[in-house]
């Protein structure tokens, strides 16, 4: 991912995530690089007094949290902290609590509203305990569908981004019983109008490259293990081509990801969430980046979760958390040159290299 320079400070909003888990490490672990603050403003929602704890865990007496009442007072070039709840709390590392669940949810309400009323530019969010976070407020299966609610997205997507591989899922958190019947020639081809789109305006790829993984092993073997492939997926290949995306497959899993074929793409689109994100993670190598495409909204979040086995240990990594906030830095300055683009067309002359799918040369 490309670690932009610029003297704008675009606000990143964080969200405390699971105070039993990692996510108080990571946060604290990134924005202790001084570079980290002259690329954005960091903004985190959540408790000083639970930050506080962490940080003596981790024993990082130099670095400290600015507490400030609302992202609008915010201070450049330093890390800031919004107190959503500033009573004393039990934290018990490693462990899923009742409160836990109630501060997640807190955090992740107060940065949602003010990212809806642009008081901050984009959402980083650490990671949540799905089951312990479920209440009256949250009846989701995770971060992507509740902030597609909160946003009124009619489609959307789980994108799974690293410096050389994009991989968007058909059906995201749903039992793989339940799979096959989910798939449809209507679904495909909105996610794949879902990628195309991402990857020109978040990611500024024109005329991207995306392959299609098909649903059965062997991709179906010419209907000898299922039918999917003939019936569904090829159907939707070809009105998505008639759209002008350029969408290639079905390709057999396997052996798409075995002979390294998905170097040859600027994204992949598998059937089904580990389909996907097996292979995504074993390729990342712990630097993944988990981001919700076709949001009005930008999001990502590290590719991990609460990692309760690691916390109060002092071994996690921060790479995937450092990672999702470049790319919602990178994604915000993307989009903006996009918006650009598309008010002053005649302003801007694109070269595009021979194969399609190449990013552009901006001739200004």
């Amino acid at each position: 991912m490309i670690k932009a320079e610029t003297t704008e400070h675009i606000k990143v909003g964080i969200t405390q995530g699971d105070i039993n888990g990692i996510g108080y490490e990571i946060i604290i672990k990134t924005l202790a690089n001084p570079r980290i603050l002259e690329i954005c403003t960091p903004i985190v929602y959540g408790s000083s007094k639970v930050a506080s704890y962490h940080r003596k865990t981790l024993d990082v007496p130099e670095f400290n949290l600015n507490l400030v009442r609302g992202a609008e007072n915010a201070v450049n070039k330093r890390a800031n902290i919004i107190n959503v709840f500033d009573k004393e709390v039990k934290i018990d590392m490693g462990t899923s609590t009742e409160i836990a669940g109630q501060l997640s949810l807190l955090a992740l309400d107060a940065a949602v509203n003010d990212l809806k009323h642009n008081r901050i530019d984009v959402l980083v969010t650490a990671p949540i305990n799905k089951k312990n976070i479920q209440s009256p407020g949250f009846k989701f299966p995770g971060h992507t569908e509740y902030l597609a609610t909160k946003f009124e997205a009619k489609d959307h997507m789980m994108l799974m981004v690293s410096e050389n591989l994009r991989i968007g899922v058909v059906t995201g958190h749903v039992s793989v019983k339940d799979v096959p019947a989910l798939i449809t020639e209507d679904l495909i081809l909105r996610k794949l109008r879902i990628l195309n789109e991402s990857m020109n305006k978040d990611f500024s790829i024109r005329r991207p490259r995306i392959a299609v993984l098909g649903l059965n092993p062997h991709a179906g073997d010419n209907g000898v293990l299922g039918m999917e492939e003939q019936n569904i997926i090829i159907p939707a290949l070809n009105k998505a081509k008639e759209e002008g995306i350029f969408a290639f497959g079905p390709f057999a899993a396997d052996g798409f990801f075995g002979s390294s074929s998905f170097t040859h793409f600027d994204a992949v689109l598998a059937m089904y969430h580990d389909q996907g994100l097996v292979p995504f993670k074993t390729i990342a190598s712990g630097s993944g980046v988990n981001y919700t495409a076709g949001l009005s909204i930008i999001r990502t979040s590290p590719a991990h979760g609460t990692a309760y086995e690691l916390a109060g240990k002092n071994e996690s990594s921060a790479d995937s958390f450092r990672e999702a906030l470049y790319l919602a830095v990178d994604i915000f300055r993307n989009r903006k040159m996009h918006n650009k683009l598309t008010a002053n067309p005649l302003k801007f002359s694109v070269k595009e290299e021979e194969r399609p799918g190449s990013e552009p040369k901006l001739i200004l």
